[in-house]
């Protein structure tokens, strides 16, 4: 077999495609055939940090519904009622949840016989002329205890223009609800702060700053940040460390969205939702379900808990994507394709000395809490000796797809090989796909997420 013949076969695991048109995929944003159809159930992003402002804190941001284009009235993306959002907590290590924040919306549409979202400026979180307006719930679990820790909690509207919210930065600081017991919680619009070369990657593999080296080679370029310019709905969830930690200091965070068992499609237009909850979304560390499950069994991971991802172990042992390097870039040194132990330690188990939960092993952002705030935050994070970001946790301006793509080369970096003995090889220590930071600068308080990118002047 030609290797144009294997790379153009086995490149379809990078190029996962559902049902109906596509836009194009970035982190779990559209990652399964299922969920790609589901956009206000897909969990697009996850992030989770101690609070660089209130390091007794730690924050959690889970992110939904991917590509919003600012634009897109007049029924401008919202939160949907039917389904439950919930941050999970697992501060034991055995894959499970012991703590979970269940967040649950309605929307109030004030006047039905007008098409406009709004009948006039926007100037305050109850000004008449926003018609249609959500709210939320907030609900904390333990076992089988839950505590409401929030009712009718007002979001913003969307950012749609000089117009419409001509203070939106105003309304979004209204939104921020303090909830008893010192939390904080945010959820509303915001702009994606995921930044990828999309464009590139999913055109056969492609790195622009390494055209020249690719089997198909071009004239090496600046990658170009193809997220740039979309909004995402964001939760954000902010509470004490002593909240959510037991008897050590990491905990293990995944997110997910669950939809009513039954959906009933009723003659007059409406719909009901019967039965139980059932999961179709869920997120723990980046890229996962993109670059390490195959297609066949995505949709089957996004139902699965992560106290069950010792069924999916192989595919972290023996991941595709690293035969593959060596197929796409034949100059790069070849990775191991097989056996990564490094790879289940990393996203699996959480690493020795830095993030570890123990030996059972399950897809979820592993946090040291005891571990503070970075002064200056290298995007690369535990790679460059910042081992306050990624793996551990991850933080907005974390550069989750150069850190990623250089663990699964095998290119951890001088820091790595001599600190925890996780493999180096050179330059594959240096890839990347030429996107180092956002589109937009994130806020140095809550809800730390930059504000979303407004409709009038959107140029997605």
């Amino acid at each position: 077999m030609t290797a144009l013949a294997l790379l153009a076969g086995a490149i379809a695991m990078l190029l996962v495609a559902g049902p109906g048109p596509q836009a194009a995929k970035a982190s779990s944003h559209r990652e399964a055939p299922l969920i790609a159809t589901d956009p206000t159930a897909d969990n697009t992003d996850l992030y989770a940090f101690v609070s660089p402002d209130r390091p007794d804190t730690v924050t959690v941001v889970a992110n939904y519904i991917p590509f919003e284009e600012p634009a897109g009235g007049p029924n401008f993306f919202n939160f949907d009622p039917s389904a439950l959002y919930t941050i999970h907590i697992d501060n034991n290590g055995d894959g499970r949840d012991d703590v979970a924040y269940n967040f649950r919306f309605s929307t109030e549409t004030r006047n039905p016989n007008t098409f406009l979202y709004n009948t006039g400026p926007i100037t305050s979180l109850d000004d008449p002329a926003w018609n249609v307006r959500q709210f939320y719930s907030v609900t904390r679990v333990v076992g089988h205890h839950e505590q409401v820790l929030g009712s009718h909690l007002p979001s913003p509207p969307n950012n749609i223009g000089p117009r419409s919210t001509p203070n939106y930065d105003s309304l979004a600081t209204a939104a921020v609800n303090t909830l008893p017991g010192g939390i904080k919680v945010f959820a509303g619009q915001r702009d994606d702060p995921f930044f990828v070369d999309l464009g590139s990657i999913f055109d056969l593999g492609g790195l622009r700053p390494f055209n020249s080296l690719h089997v198909i080679p071009l004239p090496n370029a600046p990658g170009v940040d193809d997220t740039a310019g979309y909004n995402v709905h964001s939760i954000v969830l902010q509470v004490p460390i002593s909240h959510v930690v037991n008897s050590t200091p990491t905990i293990g965070v995944y997110a997910s969205a669950d939809r009513p068992k039954l959906r009933i499609l009723r003659a007059d237009g409406r719909q009901r939702d019967v039965g139980p909850f059932v999961q179709v979304s869920r997120l723990g560390n980046p890229l996962i379900n993109e670059a390490l499950i195959p297609l066949g069994e995505k949709d089957y991971w996004n139902r699965q808990d992560p106290q069950d991802d010792s069924q999916f172990i192989g595919h972290y042992l023996n991941p595709e994507l690293a035969a593959l390097i060596h197929v796409l870039y034949p100059t790069l040194p070849a990775p191991p394709a097989s056996g990564r132990n490094d790879l289940v330690s990393v996203l699996l188990t959480g690493v020795p000395t830095l993030n570890f939960t123990g030996p059972r092993p399950s897809d979820e952002l592993r946090l040291n809490t005891s571990i503070p705030p970075a002064a200056n935050p290298d995007r690369l994070g535990v790679l460059d000796g910042d081992f306050a970001g990624f793996p551990n946790g991850r933080r907005l301006g974390d550069d989750v797809v150069d850190i990623e793509l250089r663990a699964i080369a095998c290119g951890y970096g001088p820091i790595l090989h001599a600190a925890l003995g996780l493999c180096d090889l050179q330059p594959n220590d240096q890839l990347g796909d030429g996107v180092d930071s956002n589109d937009r600068q994130f806020l140095s308080t809550f809800p730390y997420v930059a504000p979303p990118h407004q409709g009038y002047d959107s140029h997605t």
